[in-house]
């Protein structure tokens, strides 16, 4: 097959979480891809619009794809994951059958992460580290919600391996990279952003663990030393 592009901004311009999240699906189903780094000054004009109209993917977050093997373009990163699973994981490797229940929770929890864990942490980023004056009852809530989101996924996570039956879905996959970054919004070390949340940290550390989280942080770096 021919290689998914995928555009994203480069880590000196601040790219977000929501990427990385689509490289580690695309690195665990075995799918080859090709990055295609954009630079902020370049968003919000042709040929970019013409893939995107909302111009947001180096808007800290963003993420785009083109699939040539299917004649698609999407945008927002949970349509992307969504789009990656039904044209790609037909042995449901990552997913369960459409039409059970647990496909039905699936949903719910990618929705919960793109609707609560991604804005609350955007926002707790934004108002730390780009907001041109400090409004410390903006980070104050921000950061609280963040905990309170990871308080969700501990009572869900109690006595369970994954958020959804028995094996690593998207949906869990989904919350890694955001995982990955909560030092920041805890100013921490990062292996203390998990500590008071002992189900996350265990079930996160099932996912980074893998090969594919792997080569993922290795990408990572190469792009942080060479763009």
């Amino acid at each position: 097959m021919l290689p998914i592009r995928l555009w994203m901004a480069g880590p000196k311009e601040h790219a977000g979480p929501n990427p990385w999240k689509v490289i580690f699906l695309l690195q665990e189903l075995g799918l080859p891809y090709e990055l295609k780094v954009i630079h902020a000054s370049n968003i919000k004009s042709p040929p970019f619009t013409d893939l995107n109209p909302n111009g947001r993917v180096p808007a800290k977050f963003g993420v785009v794809i083109e699939d040539p093997n299917r004649d698609i373009v999407l945008w927002e990163s949970g349509a992307v994951l969504i789009y990656l699973i039904q044209e790609y994981d037909k042995d449901e490797a990552l997913t369960y059958r459409k039409d059970s229940y647990e496909a039905h929770q699936q949903n719910q929890w990618l929705f919960f992460q793109t609707s609560g864990q991604g804005p609350y942490f955007g926002q707790a980023a934004w108002f730390k580290f780009h907001h041109p004056e400090r409004v410390q009852s903006a980070i104050d809530r921000y950061v609280n919600e963040i905990h309170r989101v990871l308080g969700v996924l501990e009572k869900s996570l109690e006595g369970k391996q994954w958020l959804v039956g028995d094996k690593m879905t998207f949906a869990d996959m989904a919350f890694v990279s955001y995982n990955s970054m909560l030092f920041l919004a805890f100013e921490c070390a990062p292996e203390d952003a998990l500590k008071k949340y002992p189900n996350v940290e265990a079930w996160n550390s099932r996912m980074i663990s893998r090969d594919s989280w792997k080569k993922v942080m290795e990408l990572k770096g190469t792009l942080e030393v060479n763009m």
